[in-house]
């Protein structure tokens, strides 16, 4: 005979159960989620060159003050190889958790491994923290070469097929500036004996050298070899402190020309689009982080003391400018190929 007090009381055991966990389970998704420890453990951060170079000056030194204000050790890595492609199909294929930071000369280096050396990646596939140091370009002379001014160069140019030498670091902007000044004034692009490097340093030697009869690079790198430049052009829309050269434009005025204006280097921080999706608090923290201490002053003497940029624009400007670069050298990248 079914011991009917017993049955209740299972059953009643039973409701009160599934009830309690329906309770538990509906409070757990009321209350907010637990905070996240993150940073918990030593972030590491990707170079996508090697030692010494413009990016691994910039992420050494900013390592450590970017460290204090996580609270964790922050180690840099250097993955150099094939124009940055190397670092950044790291950086995509590595947990997408925060704990990967990317540091670069963006443009043009990323721009070009995609628009000429068949990455499998877009820009859109990473999203960038901070710009922090921007570099112009600067177009110049060994002093010994008896060039003066642009015009004159560009005419030895179209005259004298193949006996002009110049220097350029290969896929850089001062590349696309060389080939583009060329486009513009009409002249084959065969008749220049262009000398690519893969380090701005040894472009900087070949001139200073007298090697080759110009160079087109980075400005502020090239301070060092002042002594043996004649400098023709600064790629800006305006003159700048450092060198005593007309804005590009200005200085191809005599000739009728103008051309774009190409933003040189741009070099700073990004994580992978992907993981500011899933961890939009984590790309915050380290935001804030390389904002805190570009805000510091010891940081920015330091910077300055090591001729390096140390400017916070912010992610959204960034990006914008990330992708205003492609598209400027999607139109031109014909004249790299």
């Amino acid at each position: 005979m079914l011991n009917t007090s017993s049955a209740s009381l299972s059953f009643n055991i039973k409701s009160i159960l599934v009830g309690a966990t329906a309770a538990i389970a509906s409070l757990s998704m009321a209350l907010p989620a637990v905070a996240d420890d993150f940073p918990s453990r030593p972030l590491n951060m990707v170079v996508g060159f090697g030692t010494g170079g413009s990016a691994d000056r910039m992420a050494r030194m900013m390592s450590g003050p970017i460290s204090e204000e996580l609270g964790v050790p922050v180690q840099v890595t250097n993955r150099p190889g094939a124009g940055t492609q190397v670092a950044s199909n790291y950086v995509l294929n590595v947990p997408d958790d925060g704990y990967t930071v990317y540091a670069s000369t963006f443009a043009p280096y990323l721009t070009n491994s995609i628009l000429t050396g068949d990455a499998e990646f877009s820009v859109d596939d990473f999203s960038y923290i901070n710009f922090q140091w921007f570099d112009l370009d600067l177009i110049a002379a060994n002093k010994d070469s008896g060039y003066e001014d642009l015009p004159s160069l560009l005419e030895a140019i179209r005259e004298e097929e193949g006996q002009v030498r110049g220097a350029v670091v290969q896929g850089s902007a001062g590349h696309l500036m060389v080939r583009l000044l060329l486009d513009e004034a009409g002249i084959p692009q065969d008749n220049l004996n262009l000398v690519t490097y893969n380090s701005g340093g040894e472009a900087r030697s070949a001139v200073a050298g007298g090697q080759v009869d110009f160079v087109s690079i980075s400005a502020q790198g090239s301070e060092g070899i002042r002594e043996f430049l004649t400098p023709l052009a600064i790629v800006n829309d305006e003159r700048i402190e450092q060198w005593d050269a007309l804005p590009i434009n200005e200085a191809l005025a005599p000739m009728n020309l103008e051309v774009p204006v190409l933003q040189g280097s741009m070099r700073g921080f990004a994580v992978t689009s992907e993981m500011e999706r899933q961890h939009p608090e984590r790309f915050e923290k380290i935001s804030s982080a390389i904002q805190s201490a570009l805000a510091r002053k010891d940081v920015q003497e330091q910077l300055e003391r090591n001729e390096m940029g140390g400017v916070w624009v912010g992610p959204e400007r960034s990006n914008e400018l990330m992708r205003e670069n492609y598209q400027v050298f999607e139109k031109y990248a014909h004249l790299l190929n």
